[in-house]
C-alpha cells in the first residue's frame, strides 16, 4: 500500500519533472529534457518517501548546476 508522504513527494518532484520535460523539448535543451524524464520515471523505480525525495532534490540541484554552468 502507498504511503501518504511517497505519494506527496512523488507528485511533486513527478510535477516538477513534467515542467522540465516539456521546457527542454520546447527549447531543445537536452539538460532540462533528460532530467525532467528522470524526476518523471524515479518514482517507478523508488517506493521509499525519504529516499525518493533526496535523490530527487539532488536531481534538481544537478540540474540548476548545469544550467548555471552554462549547458
Amino acid at each position: 500500500m502507498l504511503e501518504p508522504m511517497y505519494m506527496f513527494v512523488a507528485f511533486v518532484f513527478s510535477s516538477v519533472g513534467f515542467v522540465m520535460l516539456v521546457y527542454g523539448k520546447k527549447q531543445q535543451r537536452p539538460l532540462q529534457l533528460g532530467g525532467g524524464l528522470l524526476l518523471l520515471l524515479l518514482p517507478l523505480f523508488l517506493h521509499d518517501a525519504l529516499l525518493l525525495g533526496l535523490i530527487s532534490a539532488g536531481l534538481c540541484a544537478a540540474v540548476w548546476a548545469g544550467v548555471k554552468a552554462g549547458y
